[in-house]
């Protein structure tokens, strides 16, 4: 996700400086915000000479608090809570007075993760759509105490992208994820009670309900931890038991088949195309 809002944020003309725990991961975001400029060069979305003015925009630091002197911080961070309150902590004794924070959350309370820090009026949900550059969506989310101000200043922000802001309440996961992750939890109860395969599951919800993807395949998409991650803030949130996991969920996370990223969830990725795991 943060070279995804690298790559729109430097097309978009803002200067950025791409921050992580590993010189690895940061060069291999630059790697791939370079291809995928270089995708829309060859298709004609934008110029040679854009993707090298975009390029030239974007820095890359290990040290936290080179961000300092940031106007916008946009955290991307792992869905887990104690980390993102972590990187907040560490990073604010050297922030700007009027720095905005913002986090990329897709769950986690907007309002609980502006207590923890310094400026809870300048704090707010920035929700970006995976894939970044692709996808026209931006969540934005207020926290009880986010001023009006910081919303206009973040709003302004997604206009600039070209993309479209939806306001939503700062409850457990939002409107997306609110609506995407129970089907996609309802998805796998099905296959755990053994209704249908991971094919049949997929091709009926394309073809019977004209999803670009099937909802195991795009859970593989987004990564098997991280819709753990959602269906445990709503569980938790909303005390309902339909929110409850799917215990195959669990227990494929449980095994690290995580999706793409570790190249086996709902389908095993390591050969040429992708083959069902049940």
């Amino acid at each position: 996700m943060g070279n995804g809002i690298a790559h729109v944020m430097s097309l978009a003309g803002y200067d950025v400086l791409l921050n992580d725990v590993s010189e690895e991961t940061l060069n291999a975001a630059i790697a791939t915000i370079d291809r995928n400029l270089e995708r829309q060069v060859s298709r004609d979305k934008i110029t040679a000479e854009a993707k090298a003015d975009a390029m030239a925009r974007i820095k890359t630091t290990g040290a936290l608090p080179d961000l300092g002197q940031s106007d916008l911080v946009i955290e991307a961070a792992t869905e887990r809570e104690t980390v993102k309150q972590a990187i907040f902590e560490d990073l604010l004794p050297h922030l700007k007075p009027n720095t905005i924070l913002t986090s990329n959350t897709s769950s986690i309370s907007i309002t609980r993760l502006a207590s923890r820090t310094d400026r809870p009026e300048k704090f707010m949900g920035f929700h970006f759509m995976n894939p970044v550059p692709v996808m026209q969506l931006v969540e934005l989310i207020r926290g009880i105490a986010t001023d009006s101000e910081t919303f206009a200043a973040c709003k302004a922000v997604v206009d600039k992208l070209g993309k479209t802001a939806a306001t939503a309440e700062d409850f457990p996961a939002f409107i997306v994820n609110r609506i995407l992750m129970p089907m996609i939890n309802e998805a796998v109860y099905t296959l755990y009670e053994g209704v249908g395969s991971v094919s049949s599951i997929d091709s009926s919800l394309k073809l019977g309900a004209n999803h670009p993807m099937g909802p195991l395949e795009l859970a593989d998409f987004i990564g098997l931890d991280t819709c753990l991650a959602i269906m445990n803030v709503l569980h938790d949130g909303l005390a309902d038991t339909k929110y409850r996991p799917c215990p195959l969920l669990t227990k494929y996370v449980e095994a690290g088949w995580l999706g793409r990223k570790s190249q086996r969830g709902f389908y095993d990725y390591r050969g040429e195309t992708p083959v069902p795991t049940r």
